[in-house]
């Protein structure tokens, strides 16, 4: 999505709609907690894990546009939060560290990525070893959720794709009115094959 377009980011029944508090309960975002929110946006979900992980905690932003960073950083000041990272990203580098995050958090945002399956290779390696990524996507399955086809993904497609790329399937919750809660474990580091003696 364009930041021209951010203005629905923060639309007024996305409270109702998306229940972002709902969202960090189910994923168990808590204080000290490192996360990364993925595709960040406006900062929508970005302020709500910034409270939650308190000042021992620390979000990490992505977002491919400056000007969707812009308006986050504004949002960010606005509350106070000092341990926010706004982070520019790129379609070929997600610029996550390396094994430090509890957390990768994509809401709305996996459907969207350019180069999918180089993103997740970079979110699987900045996983700690109990880290976990998390994919909020509406509901593919369902022709009554009012968003266009292209904008949704049905869970066999997110399965089928996460796990070709080495991550293993957690838990699908289906509390919200329009989406899932999808959630995936890193898996097991690929391992070099062993030299013929």
């Amino acid at each position: 999505m364009s930041y021209q377009g951010a203005d629905w980011l923060d639309r007024a029944d996305r409270e109702t709609t998306e229940q972002p508090e709902h969202v960090l309960d189910v994923l168990g975002v808590k204080e000290g907690m490192t996360v990364a929110d993925v595709g960040a946006g406006s900062g929508y979900f970005t302020v709500r894990i910034g409270k939650r992980v308190g000042p021992r905690g620390r979000v990490l932003a992505t977002d491919l546009q400056p000007e969707m960073l812009d308006l986050l950083r504004t949002k960010v000041a606005k509350a106070n939060l000092l341990n926010v990272v706004p982070v520019l990203a790129t379609e070929s580098d997600a610029r996550l560290p390396r094994k430090e995050l509890d957390l990768v958090l994509m809401v709305d945002v996996y459907h969207e990525l350019p180069r999918p399956a180089a993103t997740l290779a970079q979110v699987r390696v900045s996983l700690r070893p109990e880290g976990r990524l998390a994919l909020v996507e509406y509901r593919g399955e369902d022709p009554d959720v009012p968003i266009k086809p292209e904008h949704k993904t049905t869970l066999a497609q997110v399965r089928r794709e996460l796990e070709a790329n080495g991550f293993v399937f957690r838990s699908s919750d289906e509390s919200l009115p329009q989406q899932r809660i999808i959630v995936f474990s890193g898996g097991a580091p690929h391992l070099a094959p062993r030299a013929s003696p």
